[in-house]
């Protein structure tokens, strides 16, 4: 039988914050039944307002603070957390830290994995980070504006700062704004799938601060094309590439198949661990290359590479960990699933001069399984897969190869704890702790490190 819920719509009530979400909101109960509450800190006493009531949980605002967490950031402007730009903002750095910290140990108690979760390691400065920016262009009373989309809509809210970008960028998006306002450039209708121009991507290198301006069209043309492309390079001087990218189909996907190259070079460049990356405008490129460098560090040293070592990087992207590792080890096998990552990867190699990585196209199960048959027997697998984690058949595939140390970067620790479970069962076990680095501050995602080694 359907339970009833115990609150309706409209009701108030007090209570004590338990806990905080994934999605950053506030956890309340009302006789044992669960409430989500926006910009609410665990350990405050609050009126809490219910929003909105389904079976098995309810929504709630906060009416009143009646006591206040010492966690609370109270410098941060509301219109963030409205945005869902930075849903941890209403956290101090230190909470935000922790809260990942427990995150990460919490699932790994679930699975009943026994295992230290160290303390988050978190950048000095948490804001302005982000190398990349898609932001939306829509119509709003008649001029085309740039925002983000309200928490939990699609509705879009006009914003010039976005906090965790990178100033230079937030600067760029408004300066090509104020571009496509000047030529009367259509803005986007998704109801009716008209106008011009979707999505400004704009991407900087962090060390070589080369910019990258993408306009994410519907239409093939774009009008005025000339004048907006002489009014950009004369706006912002760090431009070196100026691109069209076509997305004709009524989708969320933000970038289309087609990129036309209006000015410029059809890639940016910038450096990671000593290395440079060419970086196009669909390449997988990590947006926090500060944190990347401590992420990529950390694995490398947990691994303790060795020059003799034969090493497979299951998830290779544009070969960011294999290029990074390359000068430690005897030779590194990369196998990524999207074509172009791997052309990308390959002239990566060359930009560096690196001749010991190789990459081959393929989904990561499939190509390990091949190498497993032919005897490939690697030393290391490093493997960081997207949020969904791993499939059985590449935990069975990594095992089938016995390496002696298998290093898990992972960008979503329900999967992680998952997953590790999975190699406990087959003779590997948690070599020392597990890491967590706070590659997205004021967000509520968590990079961590977990190294499984052989049992002997």
């Amino acid at each position: 039988m359907k339970r009833k819920a115990p609150v309706v719509k409209n009701q108030e009530f007090e209570a004590t914050v338990i806990d905080i979400t994934y999605e950053g909101n506030g956890v309340v109960k009302y006789e044992d039944f669960p409430i989500f509450v926006v910009n609410a800190v665990p350990g405050e006493k609050i009126l809490v307002g219910v929003t909105k009531v389904t079976s098995n949980f309810g929504f709630g605002r906060v009416i009143r603070r009646l006591e206040e967490s010492p966690d609370r950031n109270t410098e941060i402007d509301t219109k963030v957390l409205t945005s869902g730009v930075a849903p941890l903002a209403h956290l101090t750095y230190d909470a935000q830290l922790k809260h990942k910290q427990k995150q990460v140990a919490d699932v790994f108690n679930k699975q009943h994995v026994d295992v230290e979760v160290l303390p988050t390691i978190g950048m000095e400065n948490p804001w302005g980070y982000r190398n990349k920016a898609q932001i939306p262009v829509r119509e709003i009373n008649g001029e085309v504006t740039t925002g983000f989309y309200r928490r939990g809509s699609h509705r879009l809210q006009p914003m010039e700062d976005f906090y965790i970008q990178d100033p230079e960028i937030d600067k760029a998006i408004v300066v090509v704004r104020d571009i496509l306002r000047k030529y009367h450039v259509a803005a986007y209708d998704e109801e009716n799938h008209k106008g011009v121009v979707r999505t400004i991507m704009i991407r900087r290198g962090h060390y070589s601060h080369q910019m990258m301006i993408v306009l994410v069209t519907r239409a093939k043309r774009l009008p005025t094309a000339e004048f907006i492309i002489n009014d950009i390079r004369e706006a912002l001087p760090e431009v070196v590439s100026i691109i069209q990218n076509v997305n004709q189909e009524k989708t969320n996907v933000i970038m289309g198949d087609t990129n036309k190259v209006l000015w410029g070079e059809k890639a940016i460049k910038d450096t990671l661990l000593g290395k440079t990356f060419a970086i196009g405008p669909n390449s997988f490129y990590q947006v926090n290359p500060e944190m990347t460098e401590v992420v990529y560090q950390n694995a490398a040293d947990k691994a303790e590479l060795k020059p003799t070592d034969v090493v497979i990087d299951a998830y290779s992207g544009i070969g960011t960990i294999s290029l990074t590792i390359a000068d430690r080890v005897k030779s590194v096998l990369g196998v990524e699933v999207v074509p172009e990552a791997v052309d990308d990867a390959k002239r990566n190699a060359d930009i560096n001069g690196i001749q010991n990585a190789k990459f081959e196209l393929g989904k990561a199960e499939d190509k390990m399984a091949e190498w497993a048959a032919d005897g490939l027997k690697p030393d290391v697998i490093f493997l960081d897969p997207p949020r969904k984690g791993l499939t059985q058949e590449l935990i069975d595939a990594a095992v089938e190869m016995g390496p002696d140390r298998v290093v898990y970067i992972s960008c979503n620790p329900a999967t992680l704890a998952r997953d590790v479970a999975l190699f406990l069962e087959q003779g590997y076990q948690i070599k020392g702790d597990v890491q967590p680095i706070d590659q997205f501050p004021q967000t509520t995602h968590v990079e961590s490190v977990t190294v499984l080694e052989r049992k002997a």
